[in-house]
């Protein structure tokens, strides 16, 4: 064997060895929004499902609860680009095509006295048509007096967009506490929870946060910090585990703590 090939066998290598490393260190590093915030990669947020029906769409995923003819939990990811103004044509509400039990008829709600409302709002779905029509699902809807779907859960609702525009990001879980012996509206017996919770979860670096409300199921005027409690609170209630896949010193501290004064409510 030449010098010369010798020569190019030993650069070929050198170049591929700095090209192997270039890539890697790409590959490693956290994606960045355009505030230079760092997000911590794509890592699975959802919950876990007492009822092992778990459905993902497009927008959300979300656990069945059959018994209750709704979901125990709608989960999604919410970033500040997914805020938009768009005017989109609200369709009909329609039953789940995904649940295998087959999803509460939107016929339950009708004279009920209750609003049809939305766990994951189509206020946080309009950047696309399929998106924000998957959204009128009645798989995500429970019934929800009309004082209390357009007052507290609509501010709440308001204030979760608020902070994803502030911080860029959200991991987004709400439900009703379903339990029995609960009111029940139409010929399936679609349940009507006493409270609804939202937890929200900031996983970007520097400073990773969450924040949990539990709310009664009726009008109030209570500035919204007067219903943040821990998660843990929510899984003694719910027997769901919320963000089990966090590192499990991470995911205790978060979980354990009701402190909100990181949380800009103004």
């Amino acid at each position: 064997m030449t010098r010369k090939v010798i020569a190019a066998l030993l650069l070929i290598g050198v170049l591929s060895y700095y090209w192997y490393l270039e890539h890697n260190e790409q590959k490693a590093k956290p994606h960045k929004n355009s505030n230079e915030t760092t997000v911590i990669g794509n890592f699975n947020y959802l919950p876990t499902s007492t009822t092992g029906q778990i459905i993902k769409h497009k927008s959300f995923a979300l656990s069945y609860a059959e018994k209750y003819e709704q979901a125990e939990w709608v989960a999604y990811s919410l970033s500040k680009n997914d805020i938009v103004s768009i005017n989109r044509k609200r369709p009909y509400f329609i039953e789940d095509p995904n649940v295998k039990t087959i999803s509460a008829s939107w016929r339950n709600y009708k004279k009920s006295g209750y609003d049809r409302g939305h766990l994951c709002p189509a206020g946080d779905r309009r950047k696309t048509e399929i998106s924000y029509n998957e959204t009128f699902y009645t798989s995500n809807i429970s019934p929800q007096k009309h004082s209390f779907n357009a007052g507290i859960w609509n501010k709440l609702e308001q204030k979760t967009r608020y902070w994803a525009k502030k911080y860029n990001h959200l991991y987004v879980i709400t439900g009703g506490i379903l339990k029995d012996n609960l009111k029940t509206i139409g010929s399936e017996k679609v349940a009507v929870p006493n409270e609804f919770y939202k937890i929200l979860l900031d996983y970007t670096q520097p400073e990773i946060k969450a924040i949990a409300f539990l709310i009664p199921h009726q009008e109030s005027k209570k500035p919204l910090y007067d219903f943040v409690v821990s998660i843990d609170e929510i899984e003694q209630k719910t027997g769901i585990d919320f963000f089990s896949h966090l590192p499990e010193t991470l995911e205790n501290e978060l979980e354990k703590s009701s402190n909100y004064k990181n949380w800009k409510f103004r």
